[in-house]
């Protein structure tokens, strides 16, 4: 039968002339080589070289055999370097599932030197799940979960990373933004803009407006923050974002940040995994690099 330890040695053969520095190169006896390359000349019934003085010249069967060995052995040695680098932690692919909508720009703040950092690992960002981000995670297609709102199971766990300030954004001149804070009775009959996300998992009614039993005038939805954040700063309603993204654009557009109750909102960013699943090197990394940024 074929193997790779016969191309091996077609392949030296060729390259070396003669059967010793072929077994020195290959680590091997001269008499190991010689028996094997024999065996499978028996196999095939038919010789694989014919002798050239004190060199070695490959046939037409042993050529066949050298063609296959020079398609062969790279992808055999490629792919045990890949292997070698998955098992080290070094390539691979982090596929990241996103439930926070104005995360990207912290994201995008460790994407940058995490893929300097790892240049064979391929990332990708996904943000629409058939099942939520959850399901996502347990039917394998992420590998880590970004949220502000875990939700538990005893499959998954969480790492926190990130706190911040839920803060309510109103225009900059509106008289709102001259409030300490904001309560729930200030948006009685307001217009609030948000992103595409259910009303139950939006902070700004489940734990703000609906507790305290506020009716609101008018629920937007837009998926982009660049665009959200241009609507409050054209008046036309109020949205709930992390402060120190407010903060990031307070200098290109006329909005400001307002705490939403005295005692403010507060949030952290989790990363989820699956339970008892070991994690490359290269995922630990992007953990810790979140716990800094």
């Amino acid at each position: 039968m074929l193997e790779r330890s016969h191309l091996m040695i077609i392949r030296s053969v060729d390259q070396l002339g003669t059967l010793t520095q072929a077994a020195e190169q290959l680590c091997l006896s001269q008499s190991a080589l010689s028996h094997s390359i024999k065996k499978l000349e028996l196999y095939f019934g038919t010789p694989l070289w014919e002798k050239e003085g004190r060199r070695l010249r490959l046939n037409q069967a042993g050529s066949a055999l050298l063609n296959l060995a020079e398609r062969l052995l790279p992808q055999f040695e490629h792919s045990e370097q890949l292997i070698k680098k998955i098992a080290d932690g070094r390539q691979g692919n982090l596929r990241i599932g996103m439930e926070c909508h104005p995360c990207y720009q912290w994201l995008l703040n460790l994407v940058g030197p995490f893929l300097q950092q790892y240049p064979e690992v391929d990332l990708d960002v996904r943000q629409r799940f058939q099942f939520g981000g959850m399901g996502a995670l347990l039917g394998y297609d992420i590998d880590m979960l970004v949220t502000p709102d875990p939700l538990y199971s005893n499959a998954l766990e969480y790492i926190p990373v990130f706190d911040y300030e839920h803060v309510l954004v109103v225009p900059k001149e509106h008289v709102l933004a001259q409030k300490e804070y904001i309560s729930p009775a200030d948006l009685t009959n307001k217009i609030i803009i948000t992103y595409p996300v259910e009303p139950s998992r939006l902070d700004i009614f489940s734990q703000f407006c609906h507790p305290a039993g506020v009716a609101i005038k008018k629920h937007i939805q837009i998926e982009t923050t660049e665009i959200l954040l241009q609507m409050v700063a054209a008046g036309r309603g109020f949205t709930a974002l992390p402060r120190w993204l407010v903060e990031s654009q307070q200098n290109n557009l006329a909005i400001s940040a307002v705490s939403l109750g005295k005692q403010g909102m507060y949030k952290t960013i989790h990363l989820g995994f699956r339970k008892n699943e070991k994690r490359p090197e290269y995922l630990q990394r992007f953990i810790q690099m979140a716990r800094d940024c």
